[in-house]
C-alpha cells in the first residue's frame, strides 16, 4: 500500500455513505484538478485501496459496516508492517466534539473536517495535506546525524532515530517533529504550528494542543525531558528546535 506519485492527475478516494456528499465533494475536487473515484462502504473502501491506492483518502467516519476509524487504523497498521509510504487521510465526521477529533488525528488522520463543511475548503485542505505529505516536492528532511548519533528523520518512511535507535510516533508528534526539523533554530510559535501542522487555529484545536505534543516528544526525544536541549521553549513565544 503506498501513495501514487506518478505525473497525472493526483487520485482521490472518496468514501461516504451520503450520496450528495459523495457528489458534491466529486465535483469541488474534480474542478480543482483531481481524479476522484468514490464507493459508499467500509469493505469497498479497503478493496479500492489495497488493488489501486490513490493520492489521498477523503474518509467517513459513520459508514455501515466498517466504520471510518477502524479503516483508519488498519491502514496505518499496515503501512507501519508493510514499510510503505504515507497514505494521506481527511476525516469527515457529523460530530463535532472534541474528543472525536482527537481520536481520529490519533490515529493517524491528517486533516478534520465536521459536517456541514464547504467543498471547496476541503479541496484546499487536500491541496494543504498533499503537500505536507511531500507531493509536489514537499519538504526533504535530509539532515541526517552522522554515524547514527543525534536525531535522524526520514520523511519518505516516516522514521525517527535517536541515537542510532528507532522511536515510535504517533502521526502528530512525527509531522511536528518534521517541521521543527525543517525550521532550525527558529522559534515557532504554538499559532504558527497549529497552522502548519495541523491545518488549524483555535477555532479547532487549542494552543494546548501543540503544548501536549511538545511534552509528548521530549519524553521519547530528550535525556532528560524536565531540561530539554534539542526542543527548547522560547519564553512567551513558543518553542524552537535545536537539533
Amino acid at each position: 500500500m503506498g501513495v501514487s506519485r506518478n505525473d497525472g492527475p493526483r487520485r482521490v478516494l472518496v468514501v461516504d455513505d451520503d450520496e450528495g456528499v459523495r457528489t458534491s465533494v466529486t465535483w469541488a475536487l474534480e474542478a480543482d484538478g483531481f481524479s476522484v473515484e468514490s464507493v459508499q462502504d467500509g469493505v469497498s473502501a479497503i478493496e479500492q485501496i489495497e488493488s489501486s491506492p490513490p493520492s489521498l483518502i477523503v474518509l467517513d467516519l459513520s459508514l455501515p459496516g466498517i466504520g471510518g476509524l477502524d479503516i483508519l487504523r488498519r491502514v496505518r497498521q499496515r503501512e507501519q508492517c508493510r514499510g510503505t509510504f504515507r497514505l494521506p487521510i481527511i476525516v469527515l465526521s457529523g460530530r463535532d466534539g472534541e474528543t472525536d477529533r482527537i481520536v481520529g488525528l490519533d490515529l493517524g488522520a491528517d486533516d478534520y473536517l465536521v459536517k456541514p463543511f464547504s467543498p471547496g475548503e476541503l479541496a484546499a485542505r487536500a491541496r494543504s495535506v498533499l503537500r505536507r505529505c511531500g507531493d509536489h516536492g514537499g519538504p526533504s528532511l535530509n539532515r541526517f546525524a552522522p554515524q547514527g548519533v543525534g536525531v535522524e528523520v526520514d520523511v519518505e518512511s516516516r522514521e525517527v532515530w535517536i541515537d542510532g535507535e528507532l522511536v515510535a510516533l504517533a502521526a502528530k508528534e512525527f509531522e511536528l517533529l518534521a517541521y521543527f526539523v525543517d525550521h532550525p533554530r527558529r522559534a515557532c510559535t504554538r499559532d504558527e504550528l497549529l497552522a502548519a501542522v495541523w491545518s488549524s487555529g483555535e477555532g479547532w484545536q487549542t494552543p494546548a494542543t501543540v503544548t501536549e505534543h511538545v511534552y509528548r516528544l521530549r519524553q521519547k526525544l530528550e535525556a532528560d525531558p524536565g531540561r530539554p536541549k534539542r526542543l527548547t521553549t522560547v519564553r512567551a513565544v513558543g518553542y524552537r528546535w535545536e537539533g
